[in-house]
């Protein structure tokens, strides 16, 4: 019994892996306008300052703002992070040093905590903006956050890492299964990172139509007005072809390995697929806020799971 925990551990270690959320790299803006307000308007969990319509209006609150105030909600990690460093603002996040190590571990908290301390100076004595001392600081750790999102938490970079992680590097094409296609931003940006490094090569199954471009996507149905992870992808990049066979190619093996987007959302084929493929050519992915997550028992078969909620 030792020995068998032993191992149990060793697996835990290489088969479990932390993951965060990720934005498209064409969201984050190259040009940053002037500030003209201190903190964003924008506050977590007050619904009377959710105005926003489009992306567009939602995206240039936090331009034009130094600081976002961003929190802990149903799970630590939230796309509010990302969207407010993408449009070149620093996040004001309270109690960021109560995270969890390895929850959101992929993102700069160090950084954040610098921006929470800034923030806090700074309202000491101004609720307009810093002084000149200040500003300079305020800009060398806002364009800090800018490169450390560029390197590393760009939809193709988390695509990459988790690749990385489960040993796939070189592979050449892959089968992304879904139980649910609704929005699940995990699942989402993730496939978006895939499709943008492998295009075709990576099939999406069912096919998540909302992150392809469209003129008939209904955002008023879609959580967060699909604001970010939404009409991203050119039509041509799904080979709707492949749609008709995917159980003769499982079964003849024609992709290298087999992602689920959420594998709490329905695991379409798995028994077939678990016959064929080898435990650890199966990668799953969890981005649940709140569960009782039972990724044990998927590494005991061998397979790579990546949580967010760690």
């Amino acid at each position: 019994m030792y020995k068998r925990n032993i191992k149990m551990n060793i697996l835990a270690v290489t088969m479990i892996h932390p993951i965060t959320f990720s934005i498209p790299e064409e969201k984050i803006c190259s040009c940053v306008p002037a500030k003209d307000k201190l903190l964003s308007s924008l506050i977590p969990g007050r619904r009377s300052t959710y105005i926003y319509k489009t992306e567009d209006d939602y995206y240039n609150e936090y331009k034009r703002s130094y600081f976002a105030m961003t929190t802990k909600k149903g799970g630590w990690d939230c796309m509010r992070h990302y969207e407010i460093l993408a449009n070149g603002c620093v996040p004001y996040f309270p109690d960021i040093e109560k995270c969890p190590p390895n929850t959101m571990a992929l993102f700069p908290k160090e950084l954040t905590v610098q921006g929470n301390l800034l923030y806090n100076k700074i309202k000491s004595y101004s609720n307009v903006g810093p002084n000149d001392e200040d500003t300079q600081l305020y800009f060398t750790l806002r364009d800090k956050f800018l490169d450390y999102i560029r390197e590393h938490l760009t939809t193709s970079k988390l695509a990459t890492y988790v690749l990385e992680k489960a040993n796939m590097s070189s592979i050449s094409n892959i089968l992304y299964l879904s139980g649910d296609i609704a929005p699940d931003y995990l699942r989402c940006v993730t496939l978006h990172g895939l499709k943008t490094i492998y295009g075709t090569k990576c099939h999406d199954y069912p096919k998540v139509s909302h992150i392809y471009k469209s003129n008939d996507i209904r955002y008023d149905r879609l959580y967060g007005r699909g604001i970010t992870y939404t009409n991203l992808l050119d039509s041509t990049m799904h080979d709707d072809s492949l749609d008709m066979s995917i159980e003769d190619r499982i079964k003849a093996k024609q992709f290298d390995c087999v992602i689920y987007g959420s594998y709490h959302r329905g695991m379409p084929h798995y028994d077939l697929v678990s016959t064929i493929y080898n435990p650890n050519e199966i990668i799953l992915l969890c981005g649940e806020d709140l569960h009782q997550c039972n990724y044990a028992d998927w590494v005991k078969k061998g397979h790579h799971v990546f949580v967010r909620e760690l």
